[in-house]
């Protein structure tokens, strides 16, 4: 239920993505930055019940999720030394290292809870788990909601051009990734902010920011020190336990929020600001479901970013006629995605363009001929 249309034709060369060079002025100038995106009409009543937010799901789940933690682990512990253990420490990996990116997102939204300190507490918990600075993330999450895959304004674009898809691949595990955060944390640690991350925080966020980058850090600090500890005590492979408890998974353990979260806007277009052309919707099992916070319906969780995680469903049920059809499984989006990706290897301006069913409105047509006509030219 795909078509693909070019871009740019030339754009061989690596494109810049910083938020301080010229993509960013350029996104500015021709009225990319903070635009009026495309939204699918609902009513005010079907809107308003929608957005209400309720404590009730999210408690449930997140005691859930704090239960696993502890069951999980300590069967991990109990075991220790067994190949039973195994099972354990590969569930905990993902309890740890991949739902709390979903938390971590939602919570960062305030939408997850009803009660704000609740979603700030998750918030936090989830930031250090997926070792991102909670002040750099949700500034860099709020800016990727205003100019969602708008070259030069976007923080948080993956698929960049030419794509590394060998660095895609050690993504699954997390070995490179968790390397580059701690090093961005020990940076921020020391007082330091990137341009980058001066452009999207607020200048009053900065000494936040630096405060909960030394928090994580010194946690880290602890971790390690209490495993060399062990291991000068006799303890021996005892002494991996805490780095495996604590850190630990997200690196083994991040490889679920890694395959779902590619898919959410890989190979769809750049600079549009229609999210029926940039974001992907896609059928989940429910185990996946639960872990990933519903973030399956992508392009109505960008339209409307402010219903919560649990009212996404209903929100598809709602707005589905004005959506390209969702891809069917994980299988086919990666079939979909993948094929869009090795092309633009060789191609840049290659991009899956959805097929909207014959009830929905159509697409900015002005607009997207605007910005073919400017890839273009240059």
């Amino acid at each position: 239920m795909t078509d693909a249309a070019p871009l740019w034709d030339h754009a061989k060369s690596a494109k810049d993505y910083s938020l301080t060079g010229p993509s960013s002025k350029h996104a500015i100038e021709t009225g990319l930055a903070a635009a009026e995106w495309y939204h699918s009409e609902l009513s005010r009543k079907t809107m308003k019940a929608l957005m209400t937010r309720r404590d009730g799901p999210a408690v449930r789940d997140t005691l859930v999720w704090a239960a696993l933690h502890v069951v999980l682990a300590a069967g991990g512990i109990y075991f220790w030394g067994s190949w039973v253990a195994l099972p354990f420490w590969f569930a905990y990996g993902v309890i740890y290292g991949s739902a709390c990116d979903s938390r971590w997102h939602e919570c960062g939204h305030g939408t997850a809870f009803r009660t704000r300190w609740m979603n700030d507490v998750v918030y936090h918990v989830a930031s250090f788990q997926i070792m991102r600075n909670p002040v750099n993330w949700r500034w860099s999450h709020a800016r990727h909601h205003t100019d969602t895959i708008i070259v030069g304004r976007d923080p948080e674009i993956v698929w960049m051009h030419p794509i590394n898809l060998a660095l895609k691949a050690l993504a699954y595990v997390g070995i490179w990734d968790t390397c580059s955060s701690l090093l961005v944390l020990a940076r921020n640690a020391t007082g330091e902010l990137s341009p980058d991350e001066r452009d999207y925080i607020p200048a009053s966020e900065w000494p936040k920011a630096v405060f909960w980058a030394r928090v994580h850090m010194g946690v880290y600090a602890a971790v390690a020190a209490i495993a060399f500890g062990m291991l000068a005590a006799g303890m021996g492979w005892m002494s991996a336990i805490p780095p495996i408890l604590v850190g630990g998974p997200r690196i083994y353990g991040c490889w679920h929020f890694v395959m779902t979260g590619l898919l959410q806007h890989g190979g769809l277009a750049e600079d549009v600001i229609d999210h029926r052309l940039n974001s992907r919707t896609l059928y989940l099992n429910p185990v996946s479901r639960w872990l990933y916070w519903n973030m399956n319906y992508h392009i109505e969780h960008h339209m409307f970013p402010m219903v919560p995680y649990h009212a996404l469903p209903a929100l598809h049920e709602a707005i589905k006629d004005d959506l390209p059809p969702p891809n069917t499984s994980l299988w086919d989006a990666y079939r979909e995605m993948m094929a869009a990706v090795i092309r633009q290897r060789r191609e840049p301006g290659y991009y899956v363009r959805k097929k909207l069913p014959p009830t929905a409105r159509p697409y900015r047509e002005d607009l997207h001929r605007s910005v073919t006509f400017r890839d273009a030219s240059g």
